[in-house]
């Protein structure tokens, strides 16, 4: 479904991805990993058009988006949950998750009742502004928010970061329904056993390279990859 193939992309003068190649099929869940500043989010941006690639190819569907608007990007069935979670602070839980909705004819799973019932939480807490809630509960009503565009790929950068223990589980809990409903998910996390417990495949990225990239079963079995990328 998504493909991105010698993917390059800078700030100024500053390169920071030199190639990097990913897909993502449908129904999967993919994670890109690495330490800070090797050009997770980089990759994230360059994809959804934030930042215009300068080199390399961003298909859907083998359509190629490369550098379109983000919003003709969206519209090709990707949701994103920013980095620092970016909720309306003067609008409600429930206004957040009105302002995207978008269903399509294939697409109308995700509804304000849908989203209540996978966080229970942001039910309890809709008529309160963005701004009045807690670390957890913003990423909550970010993935919710995401998902009211019915999106075919959820993208979620830094999923649990700064997140209570117990938060974390349930974000994760909720990612593992979203993926077993048929949702694609690509995450990037630095809890790389949750992630484990539910993704597919996963990416290594150094430099702005992808290093190494495997199923589940592989990164068990390859326990340098993670002493010598992800510091675990």
């Amino acid at each position: 479904m998504l493909a991105v193939e010698g993917l390059e992309s800078a700030y100024g003068d500053s390169r920071i991805l030199f190639g990097i190649d990913l897909t993502v099929g449908a129904g999967e869940a993919v994670t890109l990993l690495g330490r800070n500043g090797m050009g997770k989010t980089t990759t994230i941006n360059s994809i959804f058009g934030l930042l215009k690639p300068r080199g390399g190819r961003v298909l859907i569907d083998g359509e190629d988006v490369t550098g379109r608007e983000p919003h003709v990007i969206a519209q090709r069935g990707l949701g994103l949950v920013p980095e620092g979670r970016q909720v309306f602070p003067n609008l409600s839980v429930e206004e957040n998750l009105i302002a995207t909705h978008r269903t399509t004819a294939d697409r109308k799973r995700w509804t304000l009742a849908a989203i209540y019932a996978l966080f229970p939480r942001l039910q309890e807490r809709r008529r309160n502004m963005g701004n009045q809630l807690s670390g957890g509960e913003q990423q909550m009503l970010a993935i919710g928010r995401a998902l009211m565009t019915n999106p075919r790929l959820v993208v979620l950068d830094e999923a649990t970061e700064g997140l209570a223990p117990l938060i974390r589980e349930e974000i994760w809990s909720c990612l593992r329904r979203i993926k077993e409903e048929g949702e694609a998910i690509l995450v990037i996390d630095k809890n790389v056993d949750a992630l484990a417990r539910f993704a597919d495949r996963h990416v290594v990225i150094e430099k702005g390279r992808v290093v190494w990239s495997g199923t589940t079963k592989d990164l068990e079995e390859t326990a340098d990859i993670k002493e010598r990328y992800l510091h675990v």
